[in-house]
């Protein structure tokens, strides 16, 4: 109940501080009070951040209920905690396990939040484990994910099908090929009889994604530079192409958020069906495209298109260590910083293992109370099936390529 406490009084002091910083703007005060201003308000927030203490402790059969900030689905209560803890804003969570009754929500992890940290309510409810996040407790996430699941399917997501004697075949077919995150294998008592011994091998994103980019004066974005890619794992450098005001018509199906035709090579190189690509330079927008059997060009302005690598390490110099200008990347925001210039903002968020990309607000900015603020921002990058659901006679479970001795 202190910490409680504490966080809320810090809250009130932070916003009180904040007001006097405004007024003291407005009358013209002189800067060495704005300086003492802004320097108390920096040790407010480092005491409200110490003041989020970890807390590992799993609550079953309590629920958290509302304030959600999204669902996802998860195999068990310990993956929801890890996508809680990889959430840029998640604070906690309640999982709903597979022995829950009411209906057929098994599998759902909530993810939450509020402005004081903690669950604003907490009930029994049979079916359901609550916890924390684990930002407090850990710097990063590296972990080996070995466990596997009896009966139970991570449905979608599939890029490849073979057979393998049993599940854990299919897992080291999964752990020694670089895009697959997950898998299912249906066993010999599986229903269908054509499909027994199958090992579906399935790819969700790890390397980070910046779900919204957009042209914004006076700020600058970009990547940690300590950013822990898969295929940095090959040693020889790849010889990429790209064809600039060149389009690849058809046979999307993916598109995401580039800040340029350098990070849309990365992530199509990342996708184990992605063929080529061509990325729209007015709107962002960078086309995964799939198709092995042909590449038709055309000549098409403000279009760049270019070709998957393979088992080769990209050069980061083109798009980790690039700072975009006059680019705003949008939401995923961990925390903000006020600092002096783009730079220290980088190698900031290059030194805090949780960040994976920033925005840096400069002191040109129209809007008194966002200069210099340096935005950290992440995303979720541990494996995640799109939707876990009970199958009898399947088995599931993650590659094993952050485990030892694999």
């Amino acid at each position: 109940m202190t910490g409680i406490v504490y966080r809320i009084c810090a809250i009130e002091f932070c916003t009180s501080l904040t007001e006097r910083a405004e007024d003291t703007r407005i009358s013209a005060e002189t800067d060495k009070m704005e300086t003492h201003l802004i320097l108390v308000g920096l040790l407010c927030l480092c005491s409200l951040s110490f003041s989020q203490e970890c807390n590992r402790e799993l609550l079953e059969n309590v629920d958290f209920p509302g304030t959600d900030i999204t669902f996802l689905h998860s195999p068990d209560v310990e993956h929801c905690q890890l996508l809680c803890t990889q959430h840029p804003s998640c604070l906690f969570f309640t999982f709903v396990r597979p022995d829950w009754t009411r209906d057929n929500r098994h599998f759902y992890c909530y993810l939450k939040s509020t402005p004081s940290g903690q669950p604003s309510i907490q009930t029994g409810l049979q079916g359901v484990t609550s916890g924390f996040s684990l930002k407090p407790c850990i710097s990063d996430l590296d972990l080996c994910l070995s466990k596997v699941y009896q009966n139970v399917d991570f449905n979608g997501a599939d890029y490849k099908f073979l057979f393998t004697a049993d599940y854990e075949e299919c897992q080291r077919v999964c752990t020694h090929d670089n895009g697959c995150q997950f898998f299912t294998f249906t066993n010999e008592e599986f229903g269908l009889k054509e499909i027994r011994y199958r090992c579906h091998l399935k790819f969700s994103w790890t390397i980070p994604r910046t779900p919204v980019v957009q042209r914004k004066n006076n700020v600058v974005s970009g990547f940690s530079h300590k950013m822990h890619l898969t295929f940095e794992t090959f040693e020889s450098e790849c010889q990429h192409r790209l064809f600039p005001n060149t389009d690849i018509p058809g046979h999307d199906f993916e598109t995401l958020q580039a800040a340029s035709p350098e990070y849309c090579l990365a992530l199509c190189s990342a996708h184990p069906t992605c063929t080529f690509f061509s990325y729209h330079s007015n709107d962002f927008k960078c086309y995964l495209k799939n198709n092995p059997n042909e590449m038709m060009t055309t000549a098409k302005q403000g279009v760049t298109s270019g070709i998957s690598t393979y088992f080769c390490q990209l050069d980061h110099q083109n798009w980790v260590k690039v700072a975009y200008e006059s680019v705003d990347f949008t939401s995923s925001d961990i925390r903000f910083e006020l600092m002096d210039d783009a730079d220290t903002c980088q190698r900031t968020c290059s030194a805090d293992p949780k960040c994976l990309f920033y925005t840096y607000v400069k002191e040109t900015c129209s809007d008194p109370s966002q200069r210099r603020r340096c935005y950290l921002k992440r995303v979720i990058t541990i494996p995640a099936p799109p939707r876990v659901v009970k199958l009898n006679n399947t088995v599931s479970g993650f590659h094993l390529r952050n485990c030892p001795a694999v």
